[in-house]
């Protein structure tokens, strides 16, 4: 696996399709508004895209219920479209990422369809059937999405299985016929020119054969510490298969959505990467979307997640997806909010491994206020208001102050955010200190210096006081990462004489010379700077 591999030097930008840009008219964003939008990505820097699934889906989960995978949803456009945009965006140096959600299919899917039909169908072991015990689901495993995780069906007197929705029937990976036939979906998209997918719960594949009761958390409860409907030991052969087959193809990527409930699990994660070279070419961990603001937290929350990598394994970064609040919103509170942005934006793009950058991520979006009756996600509508679902982080992308914020002509499928006027990708491309352009400063710089996306990371301050700080050390290169996290004034006395530069920061003077690594910093900066010499 070389150091040369795009998705090691690149920048990974994932994009919502229903709400990046409306081409069409119709409030829902489409493939034709992604393609529109390429030169806005390129200019920004970003080396792929990852789309959440654009394939044909009922949307009784917004695309993750999948109904037939080897075509587009006419919502956002055609096969057609979506060929231009791959040419469009490979034109541009701009690779795609497809979604792929394997774990279930929609319950439209024509494969449940027939598997539903008979007990005798040849199909019916492509999904997960049971009979139900004492009168009941056939065990106590739990949706993912709340109550039991079998559905009765009438027709055939058995229960199938459903990790989330009940639209959401679980596939069986332990039929040999069915592996095959994903496999062969794969292909499909790998030969049309896919650079690479997003597995989605990856780690949910395969469950237990007996079909054993889950323990539970507490003697009171019925609970679900899903031992047995997830996390099986199969399920790595399964990835072992898949990456075998991209190995048949130059240089795609597969990582990896290892779910597992707060604060995220890094040992499961890293242990989807297999030795290095054998699995997941990446995998997700959450860890640090599960913290609280702190130099300290994230410090022992990145020193586990570093320590699990195997040798020749490569890690990645996230601080936003569309499964939870915006990062923004979730950890930066109002206090320091836009210098907390561009302290994490300075984290993300410094760091060891690939960075993933979510929609809107880049402007500072904030998560969208919504009302109940704007409210269309599924776990929103249920059990609202104790949990107001995940569409907050999913309205539209503030592209300028023009109604609806650029994103589409048509009233848009969720709200805009409220301060569009203010948070747009116009209003911050012309301002040379905005958060916009703080993420394409720091991602030149990370593109120009191979010490931030091959160096090894060592820590200097593990966070105390509220600072964390870091060396990037590559062959020719040593570049020194100070962040303060508090909203005082912090010193350091780093002792590392020699001619240093300033290549980015948030209160100093781009190129300012240094003599060594003692200074004052200000509330909530952050500053990156290269070694030029010695004294």
């Amino acid at each position: 696996m070389s150091e040369n591999s795009w998705w090691k030097r690149g920048i990974i930008y994932q994009v919502y399709p229903r709400s990046f840009y409306d081409k069409s008219g119709d409030g829902i964003g489409d493939i034709p508004g992604i393609t529109e939008k390429l030169d806005y990505l390129q200019w920004l820097g970003a080396d792929a895209l990852w789309l959440s699934p654009v394939n044909t889906s009922p949307m009784y989960d917004y695309g993750y219920d999948i109904s037939d995978y080897c075509d587009i949803d006419p919502l956002y456009g055609t096969m057609k479209d979506f060929d231009r945009l791959i040419k469009e965006a490979g034109r541009r140096g701009i690779r795609i990422i497809m979604d792929l959600v394997i774990n279930h299919t929609s319950h439209l899917h024509q494969w449940f369809q027939e598997s539903r039909s008979s007990v005798d169908s040849e199909k019916r072991d492509w999904y997960i059937w049971k009979k139900g015990r004492e009168g009941g689901p056939p065990n106590n495993w739990k949706s993912s999405f709340g109550g039991s995780a079998w559905e009765y069906d009438r027709h055939t007197d058995e229960y199938y299985l459903h990790s989330f929705l009940r639209e959401q029937p679980d596939l069986n990976w332990r039929n040999r016929e069915l592996r095959e036939e994903v496999f062969k979906m794969v292909d499909f998209w790998l030969k049309k020119g896919v650079d690479g997918f997003r597995l989605d719960v990856v780690n949910w594949y395969v469950k237990d054969d007996k079909f054993r009761d889950n323990p539970s958390l507490f003697k009171f409860m019925k609970g679900n510490r899903n031992k047995y409907d997830r996390n099986r030991a199969e399920s790595h052969d399964i990835v072992k298969e898949l990456r075998a087959l991209l190995d048949l193809y130059e240089d795609r990527v597969a990582v990896g959505e290892v779910f597992c409930l707060p604060p995220g699990d890094p040992a499961l994660s890293a242990s989807y990467l297999g030795d290095g070279t054998d699995e997941l070419h990446m995998a997700f961990d959450f860890s640090l979307m599960y913290r609280f603001w702190g130099a300290r937290r994230y410090y022992r929350v990145l020193k586990k997640w570093y320590n699990l990598i195997p040798g020749q394994g490569w890690p990645c970064n996230v601080t936003s997806n569309h499964d939870q609040p915006r990062g923004r919103s979730r950890y930066m509170g109002e206090e320091g909010s836009d210098a907390r942005a561009r302290l994490a934006a300075v984290l993300l793009l410094t760091l060891p491994g690939t960075p993933f950058i979510y929609y809107g991520e880049e402007l500072g979006m904030k998560n969208g206020n919504l009302p109940r009756k704007d409210i269309v996600d599924p776990l929103g509508k249920r059990y609202w208001p104790v949990y107001k679902g995940r569409d907050s982080a999913r309205t539209p992308m503030l592209w300028d102050a023009s109604e609806n914020a650029g994103f589409s002509k048509a009233t848009p499928w969720l709200p805009v955010n409220s301060d569009y006027e203010k948070i747009n990708a116009e209003v911050q491309k012309n301002d040379r200190y905005s958060i916009l352009n703080t993420y394409k400063k720091l991602i030149e710089i990370r593109k120009k210096h191979s010490a931030l996306h091959l160096g090894k990371w060592k820590p200097e301050i593990r966070g105390f006081h509220n600072v964390l700080a870091y060396y990037r050390k590559s062959e020719k290169e040593t570049i020194f990462v100070v962040l303060n996290f508090s909203s005082g004034e912090r010193k350091i006395s780093v002792s590392n004489r020699g001619q240093w530069r300033v290549l980015f920061s948030t209160h100093r003077t781009s190129s300012e010379h240094l003599t060594d690594l003692r200074m004052t910093l200000f509330p909530y900066e952050s500053t990156v700077i290269k070694k030029i010499g010695t004294l």
